[in-house]
């Protein structure tokens, strides 16, 4: 969308404005992973926090949510035509997804409230690495 749209036309005026304002203030994908990250990590902690007073269902949706964001990230590293990341980290994340899903299906299977740790914390490290910027070298390059 060309950035000084038509000054006729308000629809493309307001749509100019929108698209000028989410790029200002949307962040950047590596930043929305981590959020989403923290957030489950958080959810998790609350769970393990209330441990007493949790029921199946809440176990369930707390750790379907966890799943499907991990699945995001599964299907990313296997779908990644572009070859944009390297093999090794692909298959990393891989590997930590299909742990994640392992270990979410013995939570389920055998609920006990340090069982979420490690959950939780892989959760909390993948999303500090991923909101740290990129190091640049001397030419603005990463």
């Amino acid at each position: 969308m060309p950035s000084n749209p038509p000054q006729n036309n308000p629809y493309a005026q307001a749509a100019g404005a929108y698209g000028d304002n989410a790029q200002k203030n949307t962040p950047d994908q590596r930043e929305l992973e981590g959020r989403v990250l923290l957030k489950s990590a958080k959810m998790i902690k609350d769970l393990q926090d209330n441990w007493e007073n949790i029921n199946s269902e809440l176990l369930e949706s707390t750790l379907k949510y966890n799943r499907q964001i991990w699945m995001v990230f599964y299907d990313t590293a296997l779908e990644n035509p572009e070859g944009d990341r390297p093999n090794d980290l692909r298959s990393n994340i891989v590997n930590l997804a299909n742990f994640i899903f392992k270990r979410e299906l013995d939570i389920m299977a055998n609920p006990e409230k340090n069982k979420l740790d490690v959950l939780i914390n892989i959760n909390r490290e993948i999303a500090a690495g991923l909101m740290t910027k990129p190091s640049q070298d001397e030419n603005g390059t990463p």
